[in-house]
Order: C-alpha cells, then sequence, then structure tokens
C-alpha cells in the first residue's frame, strides 16, 4: 500500500509490530507500537535507541500519553476502521492542538479521498492510501475547499476570522 508524505509517495521504513511480536533485534529500528502495548510497557521501550512509533485503533485515548511520552514518539498512526468512523479525525487534532505533538501523524485503515482534506486541517502528515493514483488524489483532494466554517491545527483561516478581520489582525500581529 503506497506511503504518502508532502504528497508523494515515499519508502515506509517503519516496522509495525502486532500484540505478539518480540521486540525488534535491531534496537535502532523504526517500530510501531500498538499503543495498549506501548502504555503496557512504557519503560521498556523508554530504552529504545531507534524512531518510535504509536499505532492507535480507533477509540483508545491519546490523552494517556504524557509530555515525556510524546518527546520519545516520532510517528502516530491512528485508525480508520470504517469509512464513516471518524475518531482519528478528534484523536489528531488532540495530538496536535492539546498535547503539541509535532511528530508525524499518518492515517491507516480506510483512508478515503473524500477525506483527505480534512486528514491534513486535522493534523495528518502521511497517509497509507490504498489508490494506484495516491499522489494525484491527494493534490486534486487539497484543492478542493478554501474556505473554512472552523479554525484547526493547519493555521489556514477560518470564515469568522476573515468577515470580521480578526485574520488580518492576527496576521499583523505576527509580523
Amino acid at each position: 500500500m503506497p506511503l504518502l508524505e508532502n504528497g508523494h509517495i515515499v519508502e515506509d521504513t517503519w516496522q509495525t509490530l502486532t500484540e505478539e511480536d518480540p521486540s525488534p533485534a535491531n534496537p535502532a529500528a523504526a517500530v510501531i507500537v500498538p499503543f495498549a502495548r506501548y502504555l503496557a510497557e512504557r519503560e521498556a521501550w523508554a530504552a529504545h535507541e531507534g524512531p518510535l512509533g504509536l499505532a492507535v485503533k480507533a477509540g483508545e485515548d491519546v490523552e494517556q500519553l504524557t509530555a515525556e511520552d510524546l518527546s520519545r514518539v516520532s510517528l502516530v498512526a491512528l485508525d480508520f476502521p470504517k469509512f464513516n468512523d471518524g475518531r482519528a479525525f478528534s484523536s489528531a487534532r488532540i495530538l496536535r492542538e492539546r498535547l503539541g505533538f509535532t511528530g508525524r501523524i499518518r492515517a491507516t485503515g480506510e483512508v478515503l479521498r473524500d477525506q483527505l482534506l480534512f486528514m491534513q486541517r486535522c493534523g495528518f502528515d502521511s497517509y497509507l492510501i490504498p489508490r494506484a493514483d495516491a499522489e494525484e488524489a491527494w493534490a486534486a483532494a487539497l484543492k478542493e475547499l478554501s474556505v473554512w466554517y472552523q479554525p484547526t491545527a493547519d493555521g489556514r483561516p477560518w470564515i469568522t476570522a476573515l468577515r470580521t478581520g480578526r485574520w488580518e489582525r492576527q496576521e499583523q500581529a505576527a509580523e
């Protein structure tokens, strides 16, 4: 399945573990660990030398992660188990906006073209997309809408801020 980052297909260098898989023989390997397993084995994973990722299922509470956990984690893979289950959108926003996570957030599972723009708005920056035309689908999805009704982690202006001039005042203050 193609991995899309920054609009381009890239090689997936991460090894995804299951609950039963042994820890990797190579301590420097980039591994994605099931969230529940990570929580149960926090101290053991603190000693892992390589990049560490977490595989979070829909419904698992990312707010269980501490600032120390997030300083160790390079990637969080959020699962979309079916097209109408949007809990991963909320988890991405919590990670970015409440917890200040700056690492990669990957969408896995039922990643549909129609949802790519909204995933990006919520903080996702990599996607496992089951499509041969993943790059084209991503580029087209990002061009579909230009005005928003709510603020999100991507920093784009939303309609109320534009209407009231609040966005322009924020832009001027930032300069």
